[in-house]
């Protein structure tokens, strides 16, 4: 009999799934709202819902399908299969895995979408030849996930690689998490969009106005990357600044983990050449000696499907384990 793995990607506007092969191969994918603001029972219905197309076009019966890996937004308990609450979606102690079990038959394994990523690169993306690698996600916000002797660190409860949250200056600017200081509340999306409005607000830009038709709310990120490309120097130094402190973060990294590789995603890194250099000329100067030598930062390869092959690789990484 055939065998297929399911990888279902749950953010908190869109449901990404695919049906892939034994080789990680995507064979038909679905993607639907999620529709979080209907609730708990309509985001599941939606996600069996993709689930079923997928399966359908695919002309796979269910009894082929071995597992089904999900990516999901925390905080999660993935031993117990249980999303515990989440600011985009209205979870609150959701036992995910044994709904879904129930309504498809299907073995499910939960995951914590940094995670998933960080595993989708190993097996698929940048981190294929090595063993020990940290991924990092610089979005909205900063999310990370570690690869250590090829399997996932995930701590003792899922709560590992907060690498976003480490505190880079305990006086710095006030983060999500309630902390000061974060490395996410510098080198984030957020954090970018928040000094390109501060500097546009300055009247030290006047192109990232011009770019936001002068509705200095409307500034955000990319307009701060489209300022720069235009030349704009506010812009440019607010790129700088999320460089240097990214690359704090990066040495840290370096220094704690001492693994072969960092590979870098997420939607920030679409503008990497405005900061990327300044991040690593800053790791380089606060990384240990030892473990710089060994390690290569790279970017990320598997783009904006990086979540549902996470999902896939969640849902195959036994095999895959085995076949190494």
């Amino acid at each position: 009999m055939k065998e297929y793995y399911l990888g279902l990607d749950l953010g908190g506007t869109k449901i990404l799934t695919g049906l892939a092969d034994t080789q990680g191969n995507i064979i038909t994918r679905s993607r639907k709202e999620t529709e979080a603001n209907l609730g708990e029972d309509k985001i599941i219905a939606n996600m069996i819902e993709t689930i079923e197309t997928v399966v359908e076009k695919a002309g796979v019966k269910k009894e082929e399908v071995k597992t089904l890996g999900i990516g999901s937004p925390g905080p999660l308990d993935a031993q117990k299969g249980i999303i515990i609450e989440n600011s985009n979606l209205p979870w609150k102690n959701v036992a995910l895995v044994e709904r879904m079990e129930s309504a498809l038959g299907i073995k499910t394994i939960l995951k914590n979408d940094a995670n998933a990523a960080a595993l989708g690169e190993k097996w698929f993306g940048a981190g294929r030849t090595v063993d020990n690698m940290v991924y990092l996600t610089i979005s909205t916000g900063i999310g990370g996930g570690a690869v250590i002797n090829k399997e996932l660190f995930t701590g003792i409860n899922d709560n590992a690689c907060e690498i976003g949250h480490t505190v880079i200056d305990p006086d710095g600017p006030l983060c999500g998490c309630g902390n000061h200081g974060c490395l996410e509340s510098f080198a984030s999306g957020t954090a970018i969009g928040r000094e390109a409005r501060e500097a546009a607000a300055a009247g030290k830009s006047k192109k990232m106005l011009e770019l936001a038709d002068n509705i200095v709310e409307d500034i955000d990120a990319v307009i701060c990357a489209q300022a720069a490309y235009q030349g704009d120097q506010a812009a440019r130094e607010i790129f700088e600044k999320a460089g240097y402190y990214l690359g704090i973060g990066l040495g840290n990294v370096v220094n704690i983990f001492n693994t072969e590789m960092i590979i870098l995603g997420g939607g920030v890194m679409k503008a990497s050449d405005l900061f990327l250099d300044q991040a690593l000329a800053t790791m380089k100067e606060i990384a240990l000696p030892g473990p710089l030598e060994i390690v290569t930062v790279t970017e990320a390869e598997l783009g904006s499907d990086i979540g549902l092959m996470g999902a896939i690789a969640v849902a195959m990484e036994d095999k895959l384990m085995k076949n190494e």
